[in-house]
């Protein structure tokens, strides 16, 4: 392996001995256990299994089968979660043949940001994740499972379950994913309708037109933005049957792949070779996830998703060692926002398998951890396929065969190691006088890797959008979008600021964005300083700025600061978020009930956790 991913490894299980060491030892005390229907009294018993059938009760009790949870963010109103409808009933019977029961533990909430972005329902996403965390935990809570599989996919829904399941650590656990939609409208043809309309090109149905031609059927959105990003960490974390993320909800091969998840959890329990989900989340398996993201361009809202989820393992991790490890990671992947693909074009390409393989074979992913298939980290360098029936048995049930991924399909999507489209992830830190910040260059411009210009300082994304239809943007200019952090509204995504800024910097304006807030994955070829730590809420440098002060922004070393008089800078009085803004953030829509979270929320740079 590389040293320097050794070295970083080392380094984040040091920091995290002691929670790491408390956290394995709380598992373990309840792997000690013995199961649920033995050591729970009589009507703990015949409430938990009343509403099994008699025969699967005598299953359960009597011959001691194993009983698996199923844990769904199933609704029919998100695409991406529609295809779960008939997982439950698909997963009984698979069980059933291998002489296992199921039940459904319970669901979580999905919210999609695609609904609510720049409207007041954002505000409550980043929140969603942990109350997803909660929902998985009373799910499990009733406490009489032998393992469990997770449904979900999305932006939050992943993390959130993953949080929550890795506090019920001793249970193993397999997620099961659903697949992406087919390709509809391409990425680029939809982004640049956006643009022709903030630029008042087009009308409104035109636009709509559009988005309904991109977004257009059951599955995942077709760009590596954060749901998809979540797919591709779970691969590389060893947590799904291999090569199970990109395959279409309606390919035959995704039913039998959901059929072999019940395989594989079976195959990891205590009965056979036992794999609780709290020993395999280890260190090793964070940082491969690490190198995966940065090794395909994905999402940045996981530097604050993966420090949560280390967290909730008892691992410490920071922007820092995501910055570290983007160092030296080479970019495989180009897909949308990084380039012009899908996800369907990257899978056809070769997808995580070559991703992986080619990161096992440069040495940059640790290859020893355990995953839930066997075969270990080797297992997801592969593309699953179905096995042809055979003459002789034309009526036996489909079979699963992986195929290697030795050669990229389409070298203008996947690169080998050794010929990458960068040698770094295209991920940078960024510390100065107005705080920490991250930024994604891996699709931003050579020549915008550096900018410098006046400050145009906004309190919310509308009075930006305001000031861009008035003209006043036309310029170069650093727009600041500041109070949008966790303490302040939740932290929504500011993507809706996209267009207008990438109508700017087509005009040949030298632009940049600043901001305590979250753009996403699918943050693109404008330089943007996001998750900028502490907020402006928290007492952060963002509030001392001012309307004109000029800002460097130098991706290159990695720095952001305000070129202001230091004795200047701190003589001046940090600005306070106006009380009707203030007002705004905390009502409707149900903002109310998240008032607690946004009082107890953690900085971004430490996940924005609100359960420590």
């Amino acid at each position: 392996m590389k040293n320097r991913i050794i070295e970083l490894t080392e380094r984040i299980r040091e920091r995290s001995a002691p929670l790491r060491s408390a956290y394995l030892g709380r598992i373990q005390r309840l792997m000690d256990r013995p199961p649920g229907s033995e050591r729970m009294g009589c009507a703990n018993v015949a409430h938990a299994f009343a509403a099994l059938p008699n025969d699967q009760r005598l299953r359960v009790v009597a011959e001691r089968a194993p009983n698996l949870a199923v844990v769904t963010a199933y609704n029919d109103m998100l695409s991406a979660h529609q295809p779960y409808a008939g997982y439950p009933a698909l997963i009984r019977d698979e069980a059933a043949r291998r002489g296992a029961t199921v039940q459904v533990a319970g669901g979580v909430p999905a919210m999609c940001d695609g609904v609510t972005q720049g409207l007041p329902g954002m505000e409550l996403s980043l929140f969603s994740r942990d109350t997803i965390a909660m929902a998985t935990a009373v799910a499990l809570t009733h406490d009489v499972f032998d393992g469990a599989l997770l449904l979900g996919v999305c932006d939050k829904i992943v993390p959130g379950l993953l949080i929550g399941a890795l506090h019920f650590g001793h249970l193993p656990c397999v997620f099961v994913p659903a697949g992406p939609m087919r390709t509809g409208l391409s990425n680029d043809a939809k982004s640049k309708v956006r643009e022709r309309f903030a630029q008042g090109l087009v009308g409104r149905d035109e636009l709509l037109a559009a988005e309904q031609a991109a977004y257009h059927s059951p599955g995942t959105c077709t760009f590596y933005g954060t749901a998809n990003s979540n797919q591709m960490l779970l691969e590389a974390m060893g947590l799904h049957v291999p090569g199970a993320a990109f395959v279409n909800p309606d390919e035959g091969l995704r039913e039998v792949l959901t059929r072999e998840a019940v395989a594989v959890l079976l195959g990891i329990t205590r009965r056979a070779r036992f794999s609780p989900l709290g020993q395999l989340v280890d260190e090793r398996a964070i940082v491969n996830a690490m190198v995966a993201l940065l090794a395909t361009g994905g999402s940045t809202n996981h530097l604050i998703h993966w420090v949560a989820v280390a967290r909730a393992a008892g691992i410490l991790i920071d922007w820092t060692d995501f910055a570290d490890v983007s160092a030296v990671t080479p970019l495989l992947a180009r897909v949308y926002p990084n380039g012009s693909a899908d996800v369907n074009q990257f899978q056809a390409a070769g997808g995580p398998g070559y991703v992986l393989r080619e990161l096992l074979e440069a040495g940059l992913l640790h290859a020893d951890v355990m995953t839930v298939a066997p075969g270990g980290m080797a297992a997801y360098g592969k593309l699953p396929r179905l096995q042809p029936a055979s003459p002789d048995s034309p009526e036996a049930p489909a079979a699963l065969r992986w195929d290697a991924t030795s050669v990229s399909g389409d070298s203008s999507i996947l690169r080998p190691a050794n010929g990458p489209f960068s040698d770094t992830g295209g991920l940078k830190l960024l510390v100065g006088n107005l705080g920490r910040a991250v930024i994604k260059v891996s699709a931003v411009p050579d020549d915008r890797h550096v900018i410098e210009a006046p400050a145009r300082v906004f309190d919310g994304q509308e009075a930006l959008h305001r000031a861009f239809r008035a003209g006043e943007l036309d310029r170069d200019v650093v727009a600041v979008v500041r109070f949008q952090g966790p303490q302040a509204n939740g932290m929504p995504e500011l993507h809706k600021l996209t267009p207008p800024l990438a109508v700017l910097q087509g005009k040949g304006f030298r632009v940049a964005l600043v901001t305590d807030g979250r753009m996403s994955g699918a943050s693109g070829k404008v330089p943007a300083a996001i998750h900028v730590s502490p907020e402006a809420l928290a007492g952060g440098p963002l509030a001392r700025l001012r309307d004109g002060d000029i800002i460097r922004l130098d991706a290159t070393i990695g720095t952001l600061a305000a070129l202001v008089d230091e004795a200047e800078w701190l003589a001046r009085t940090p600005a306070l978020l106006q009380p009707d803004q203030a007002e705004d953030n905390a009502h409707g829509l149900g903002r109310e009930l998240f008032g607690g979270m946004r009082r107890a929320v953690r900085s971004a740079e430490e996940g924005a956790i609100t359960w420590l």
